[in-house]
């Protein structure tokens, strides 16, 4: 999806950030002059340098693993689907809406004029639905006609994408 394209580079960023005093040895370690004959061709140490990359890459994995499992499918809709049931038991989201923002994370954008057949809905309380889920922000449009898709306001970001920034 559009909203995590830099998620990783983040990610990455954040995982060494978490070891800050582990990076900044290797990374000072890697412009150590070579201790040998053995240690590489130019004046620095190519062990050092190479440790300070297993740890980068290391990190890079890490996080990599991180957000795939916090960007599967599957765990966002049912991150999603939590959200939803408990805003609509508080009545402050109207049944239908998890409907909507499923086909909208599968599809990318939805016509409106499909959401009486999403929600099963007739055609004006499927519009309410929509007009709901876009006076909240998760789902955006580019206007009063276009297409909506998933949005991603701030104050849900943790539920639907735990730990996405810490």
């Amino acid at each position: 999806h559009r909203l995590l394209g830099g998620g990783t580079l983040w990610s990455i960023a954040r995982g060494l950030a978490r070891n800050a005093d582990e990076y900044k040895l290797h990374l000072s370690s890697a412009d150590l002059p070579k201790r040998n004959a053995l240690d590489g061709r130019g004046a620095l140490s190519l062990e050092e340098l190479l440790r300070f990359c297993q740890f980068f890459l290391r990190i890079c994995i890490d996080q990599v693993k991180f957000m795939e499992r916090l960007l599967t499918p599957q765990e966002i809709l049912r991150r999603i689907e939590i959200y939803v049931t408990e805003e609509v038991a508080a009545r402050r989201l109207p049944n239908g809406s998890f409907e909507m923002l499923r086909e909208a994370f599968y599809s990318g954008s939805v016509p409106r004029g499909k959401a009486p057949g999403i929600t099963g809905y007739e055609e004006r309380r499927a519009r309410e639905t929509v007009a709901r889920l876009l006076d909240r922000g998760l789902l955006v449009a580019k206007g009063p006609r276009a297409p909506v898709s998933l949005g991603f306001p701030a104050e849900i970001l943790e539920r639907w994408l735990p730990n996405l920034y810490h």
